[in-house]
């Protein structure tokens, strides 16, 4: 399909629920028939669209009662593991009218229905079911059986000896084949009552195998832990409808798990026992002693590893306690290892390299220089307009006058791209550098097989979470110089930990903070109020008349005329006076996901605005259009994308059910079943933002975020925009912000650990 030829057309998908795909009858009703024909199955989440032979009307409202009796092909869309022609089933669901595919039966639940007579059961086996069974054998075997075949797979298949043609090695390939058709069928009837939709049951028999329903009935919670999409709650309440009691060990171990991991997903790495107790009780509605039983009998798996430092017990999921003192002993085993790249004379060499640069070095950068030809690893630290850039090209001359081996990286692509750019050299993701292996789910690079360098420089460290830090100082060479490279002022990583915060705090290694804005930064009112808002001190918010400026505050206190303000300002004001694309050079930017200004209700608003027409499909309330710019959620390493990439999608095809994304010139497909990797990216959330810069950003700050309203969030958000920043919002809400340096603990013994191995 052309894309720029599907531009004006509203494509909407067979079976997707949008609002202008209403039910012809809102009664739910059951269709009975044959499958005649599978016109479109994907195996990844068994969407499925078939044409069903239906003999008789079925029971409901209005739309059922105009089918007619005698047999009549219906197209039906759903999802079902491994639907084949041939066989007999009864969907439950509704009729509704899609505009461009016509009438259809929508169905939410299918049960196949086995074959009662020896004809319907020879159609049955010869429909391609089992492996090795074709027309012939299928008559062969029911010739034999008749009607007492079906219970003779189930009970007595050494009978099938008996059948000319099967011999040992073929009867093994049909039991085989009827038992993972059977396991199938089963998993399918007892998950669907459950509220665990087909789309999951294709993931829960991939996990398990024929085992399936065996492992799902011993213990529902082993799906909120094993399956990506099925949370503990789906599976508590899976397992309540099958008779679990709520102080049931199984299920306040997999509440306590799930609480753990919860607080690694708000970014820490361990709780206080106490505080897993409490939280875990609360999410359980049990006393602490179910909780503490659950913890101990976690711990004894090894599960959990509880450990005493300095009066507080801390409950850790095994994984982060190995990452987090791992990553404190590979600290110090580099920080004492002998240098691979030394220097006899570092005052000369600064010197030369300050000299081949043409520049005069201030006081701290050439702090900076001395101290990396002293230390194995350094922290450089400083705000925009301070010259960390400057000095990451100098500390490159610093070591090419030794030949050393450079390597260059960051967390993000964004941040990769920038740095290579700023550098003049190749920089990659700390993945790519890692040569991290989706097939493996694992890293090539490690100690037994370290980078070939002399110097590592990460950018953008404060990104980094304990467990890329894990991985990434496995693979540092002993003797390689690390400078790790951030602004510790901005918003920890999205992950568990806070690294680089940690590392300075812990006072093992030398930091050199840049704090001196250069006259060209010190022109620009961005640089000038984000030192201000670092510092505490709120900026100016009346603009200068006479000249345009790079910074403005629009005051606004109503939300919702607050974000009419941010979308005529993208659509219209700023292109007009800036000459900055709106789709391109300019992003939105907003501290929480709900409300007026969220994130979820801008993107509604800027998305009419700036992409109102052109091919969609919606997932749930999202809209995805042809041309829209979007974000991807987590990383997808066979795709080669990362949690917080933005693209444009630039193609989509119906009939494939597909649409492709450009990420910076490299065009990366995409499924329909994949689409809730992405989100629509008009507007997105300051963390988000991290590692990356825009032409200009507009930032809402208003009091209904006051929950999050801190001086490091104003902070990350002003120095993403490189040309203008614009806030609009109310004056005693970024008093507040600015104000508030007070940032929400997060519980980590890094630092602890390095101190306590000093």
């Amino acid at each position: 399909m052309n894309p720029k030829a599907a531009q004006g057309h509203s494509a909407l998908l067979p079976g997707e629920p949008t609002d202008t795909c209403l039910p012809a009858d809102a009664d739910t009703v059951e269709l009975t028939g044959t499958v005649d024909l599978v016109i479109f199955h994907n195996e990844e989440n068994g969407y499925t669209v078939l044409r069903l032979l239906s003999g008789k009307s079925p029971q409901g409202g209005r739309a059922a009662r105009r089918l007619p009796c005698s047999p009549d092909a219906v197209t039906c869309v759903g999802h079902l593991l491994k639907p084949r022609g041939g066989v007999q089933i009864k969907l439950t669901g509704r009729w509704v009218n899609n505009p461009r595919f016509g009438r259809q039966f929508v169905f939410d639940a299918a049960e196949e229905m086995l074959p009662a007579t020896s004809e319907s059961i020879r159609l049955y086996l010869s429909s391609g079911l089992i492996k090795g069974v074709g027309e012939g054998m299928a008559g062969r075997i029911v010739k034999l059986f008749g009607d007492d075949t079906i219970r003779v797979l189930d009970e007595e298949p050494e009978r099938l000896l008996k059948v000319h043609g099967i011999g040992r090695k073929s009867l093994d390939r049909i039991c085989g084949s009827w038992a993972e058709h059977r396991a199938v069928r089963d998993l399918m009837l007892f998950l669907q009552p459950h509220g665990i939709t087909p789309a999951y049951a294709m993931r829960i028999y991939r996990a398990y195998g024929v085992q399936a329903l065996e492992v799902v009935r011993e213990n529902p919670y082993r799906l909120a832990m094993d399956i990506h999409g099925i949370g503990f709650v789906t599976a508590d309440a899976a397992a309540h409808k099958l008779g679990f009691e709520s102080g049931h060990p199984l299920r306040v171990q997999a509440g306590t798990l799930y609480v753990l991991q919860k607080s690694i997903d708000d970014g820490n790495v361990y709780l206080p026992e106490e505080k897993l107790l409490a939280d875990t009780g609360a999410q359980l509605n049990l006393e602490p002693e179910f909780v503490a039983e659950a913890i101990a009998s976690l711990e004894g798996e090894e599960r959990i590893v509880r450990e005493e430092m300095d009066g507080e017990t801390a409950a850790y999921l095994s994984r982060y306690y190995h990452c987090e003192s791992k990553t404190a002993s590979y600290l110090q085993r580099l920080i004492h290892s002998p240098r691979s790249v030394s220097f006899a004379d570092a005052d000369g060499t600064v010197d030369k390299v300050a000299g081949a640069m043409s520049m005069t070095l201030a006081p701290e950068q050439c702090n900076a220089l001395c101290t990396v030809t002293r230390s194995k690893i350094m922290v450089l630290t400083g705000g925009p307009g301070t010259g960390k850039t400057t000095i990451i090209n100098a500390v490159i001359r610093l070591f090419s006058e030794h030949r050393a081996r450079i390597l260059l990286a960051a967390p993000t692509g964004r941040a990769a791209k920038r740095m290579a750019e700023a550098c003049a050299r190749e920089a990659c993701t700390i993945h790519r550098l890692l040569e991290y292996s989706p097939k493996e789910d694992g890293f090539a690079r490690n100690e037994d097989r370290p980078l070939a360098c002399g110097l590592l420089v990460v950018d953008e460290s404060s990104m980094m979470d304990c467990l890329l830090f894990y991985h990434l100082l496995k693979a540092v060479p002993l003797g390689a110089t690390l400078v790790l490279v951030g602004d510790v002022h901005q918003l920890p990583s999205v992950g568990p930990g806070n690294v680089l915060a940690d590392i300075i705090a812990s006072g093992i290694v030398p930091v050199v903070e840049l704090t001196e804005i250069f006259r060209q930064s010190a022109e620009s009112e961005i640089i000038c109020n984000a030192h201000q808002i670092n510092h505490g001190t709120v900026p100016s918010l009346e603009s200068n008349k006479n000249r345009l400026s790079d910074f403005y505050f629009i005051h606004q206190n109503d939300p919702e005329k607050a974000a009419d303000i941010m979308v005529d300002l993208v659509r219209n004001h700023i292109p007009r006076r800036f000459g900055l694309n709106p789709m391109d050079d300019i992003q939105v930017l907003t501290p929480m996901h709900k409300g007026a200004v969220g994130a979820g209700r801008m993107n509604v608003l800027l998305q009419d605005a700036l992409n109102p027409n052109g091919l969609e499909v919606r997932r749930g309330e999202r809209a995805f259009r042809l041309h829209d710019k979007v974000m991807q959620l987590r990383n997808n390493y066979d795709k080669d994308v990362f949690n917080g990439d933005l693209g444009r999608i630039v193609f989509m095809d119906a009939a494939e059910r597909a649409l492709s994304v450009n990420f910076d010139d490299r065009v990366v497909p995409y499924d329909f079943n994949e689409l809730d990797e992405l989100v629509p990216a008009y507007a997105i959330s300051i963390h988000k933002s991290q590692g990356s810069e825009y032409g200009a950003v507009v930032i809402p700050v208003m009091m209904q975020h006051y929950v999050l309203l801190q001086r490091n969030l104003i902070y990350t958000g002003v120095t993403r925009g490189k040309k203008l920043v614009v806030l609009v919002g109310e004056a005693r809400a970024l008093h507040m912000a600015v104000k508030n340096d007070k940032t929400r603990r997060r519980y980590t013994r890094l630092a602890k650990r390095l101190n306590s191995e000093d």
